[in-house]
């Protein structure tokens, strides 16, 4: 109390008001776990669109029609060298068809779900957590809302105190509960704006690997069908 007391005395004295950086001074608790949320986040949403960007940058049509020229020409080994190009999930969902190529379709088509198994996960991954991450944030910031108000009012409540001093420390106290709501809300709507943007690409992408399962399948199993890819 006789901290908070002295602080509102010397703002009061100098004229300051409650800023960003003096709240964050005084009662760093809550603002420092909305910091360190801050920066989960920003290292998920960053190795998520590197991941995106990177791992998914092949143009999955002009490669299934190189990789389609192949086939047809009976050159399956020349198929499968074009998909050890590089270490990118298309390549390696189409791979694994083109490896059981000589054989029934039901191998060709266990190999292929049992691959895209294994890649799809790993599109979602971590994507759903920034849903847990906006609503972790905003509680901080309610707790950091609520505890700055019970810390005001308790000290507003203290005797021989002048009401000049009595309004600074409300004003103040106000000013902390509000930063903390702010602070909250605003890593919880980055999290909801990253959330939207990487899930939707997520889909896509995962839309992406089903429709190349079923033209890798129906290449190597129905090579005459007309349209082909």
């Amino acid at each position: 109390m006789f901290v908070v007391l002295l602080g509102g005395e010397q703002d009061a004295a100098g004229g300051g008001g409650h800023s960003l950086i003096k709240v964050f001074t005084d009662h760093p608790v809550f603002l420092s776990l909305n910091l360190i949320c801050s920066a989960f986040v920003m290292a998920m949403v960053i190795e998520r669109v590197v991941f995106q960007l990177t791992k998914y940058s092949v143009n999955s049509k002009e490669f299934l029609a190189q990789v389609k020229k192949l086939v047809l020409a009976g050159n399956i080994d020349r198929a499968i060298k074009l998909c050890e190009a590089g270490d990118y999930p298309i390549l390696q969902l189409v791979k694994s068809g083109l490896t059981h190529a000589n054989k029934g379709p039901d191998d060709i088509d266990a190999a292929m779900s049992e691959k895209l198994g294994e890649l799809k996960p790993n599109v979602e991954k971590r994507i759903g957590s920034l849903w847990s991450l906006a609503n972790i944030a905003t509680l901080i910031g309610l707790l950091g809302t609520v505890s700055g108000l019970i810390t005001t009012f308790n000290s507003v409540s203290a005797k021989n105190i002048s009401p000049a001093i009595r309004q600074q420390i409300l004003a103040g106290g106000i000013s902390e509960a509000m930063i903390n709501t702010a602070f909250g809300l605003g890593i919880a709507v980055s999290c909801m704006i990253a959330h939207l943007f990487l899930h939707q690409r997520a889909k896509n992408i995962a839309h992406d690997l089903d429709a190349t399962q079923e033209r890798v399948f129906n290449l190597l199993t129905i090579q005459t069908r007309p349209g082909g890819f």
